[in-house]
């Protein structure tokens, strides 16, 4: 990562790597973590070993990325997460610690008036829960991030940056393939709209995420788009 200029990352796990030597591998590489990924059974169960853990690696923000359920994703379940992420929030706050829910894809099944994901912003409280959008679960289920931003403003501090694919099938699962992932400015997703709106919305955090098979040479296609596109 340093060799692409790389200085911030976000974590997801330490795959296996106990904690105290995962940090000690990014503080050698030049990286800091900027926030992690948890388990949302530990955000539920155990958020004083989430926070422990937060201190070893260094991390502001605390999130998670997945809310487990059986498909479609409801109004029961939405809930029950709102509930556990207000608790985990407020646990973390007292540690001196950010959390966040990062989107994908499930929660914009319509409810209401407007959707799932309208609910658990409606329902969890801003002191303690924060978002993440991750630009692709936004497109992938057909909704549009810059009206997202114009609608919730700052409660997104945070931001996953990936383009689709063309022809990337449309649903409500939270899975996709990941050779939809393709370089940023090379898929359908009007970005430079997408991060005007960010940044007016007051997002702090830029992660770039790329979770297809030819990760290494995309990389550097999408580092370019960005170092040209003016937000």
């Amino acid at each position: 990562m340093k060799a692409f200029g790389i200085k911030y990352v976000e974590t997801a796990g330490t795959y296996g790597v106990p904690p105290e030597k995962f940090r000690a591998m990014l503080d050698e590489r030049g990286l800091k973590a900027v926030s992690g990924h948890f388990p949302y059974e530990k955000c539920r169960d155990d958020v004083e070993s989430i926070a422990a853990e937060a201190k070893i690696l260094g991390v502001e923000y605390v999130g998670c990325a997945w809310i487990p359920h059986k498909d479609p994703f409801d109004e029961k379940t939405c809930r029950e997460a709102a509930v556990v992420f207000n608790r985990a929030g407020q646990a973390l706050a007292k540690h001196g610690l950010k959390f966040f829910y990062h989107t994908h894809g499930y929660e914009f099944l319509p409810y209401g008036n407007g959707t799932l994901f309208d609910l658990l912003m409606a329902e969890t409280k801003p002191e303690y829960v924060r978002f993440q959008m991750d630009v692709f679960w936004v497109v992938q289920p057909g909704q549009d991030p810059v009206k997202l931003f114009e609608k919730y403003g700052k409660r997104f501090e945070l931001m996953h940056l990936k383009d689709m694919k063309r022809g990337t099938p449309s649903d409500f699962t939270g899975h996709s393939d990941v050779t939809n992932d393709v370089p940023l400015g090379a898929g359908v997703i009007d970005l430079k709209s997408v991060l005007k709106a960010a940044k007016k919305a007051g997002v702090k955090w830029y992660f770039l995420e790329d979770e297809s098979p030819t990760v290494i040479t995309q990389v550097p296609t999408s580092l370019k788009f960005l170092q040209e596109t003016k937000f």
